[in-house]
């Protein structure tokens, strides 16, 4: 007899858990935004990086999931007239931790995602044939940040992030406005 009553209990406080979640849950667009700043891959110089994001909602009130899609590129000039560039494609779904703080002035954050990495790299040299390569990759990527209001409408965000790519992991720092969509 207690063991049907311990499973009819387990069963019911499972259910209890999972509609709070579910209630807590608000996922959908909530804001758009675009990202400006310096990518640092491994044995390379810094390059200009940029990208877009959207804020797909809370998965918990502290929980917020962002989709990013980011680009970066850098050639260098050889000394015997030809070139080098390598870059980047990334597209990534992130998890981000926000940090309870007493004024919402300044909303600290860290988290964490996954991404597609889709890496090219390519080598000219005059009077020889160019030598392309390309490959997809999955990145892990930390990091943080934080965000600030400028308006009810719109934010201002700041973040640093380090991707762990097989053969290409890179450091980035971006700034960039989150436009708030709907009411």
């Amino acid at each position: 007899m207690k063991k049907p009553i311990a499973i009819l209990a387990t069963l019911l406080f499972c259910a209890m858990a999972a509609q709070n979640a579910t209630a807590q849950t608000h996922l959908g667009p909530h804001a758009i935004g675009m990202q400006l700043g310096i990518v640092s891959p491994e044995n390379s110089d810094a390059a200009v990086g940029f990208g877009v994001f959207a804020d797909m909602g809370t998965l918990t009130p502290s929980i917020r999931l962002l989709s990013h899609l980011d680009y970066w590129s850098k050639s260098v000039d050889s000394p015997f007239g030809g070139s080098a560039t390598v870059g980047d494609v990334a597209l990534t779904a992130r998890g981000e931790y926000m940090f309870p703080v007493r004024t919402p002035r300044v909303q600290p954050f860290a988290g964490a995602g996954l991404g597609m990495h889709f890496l090219h790299a390519k080598v000219e040299t005059p009077g020889f044939p160019d030598i392309t390569d390309s490959s997809t990759k999955l990145g892990l990527d930390m990091g943080g940040g934080f965000a600030m209001p400028v308006n009810p409408r719109t934010d201002f965000r700041t973040e640093m992030w380090y991707g762990i790519v097989d053969g290409l992991n890179q450091l980035s720092i971006k700034a960039g406005l989150a436009f708030k969509l709907g009411s």
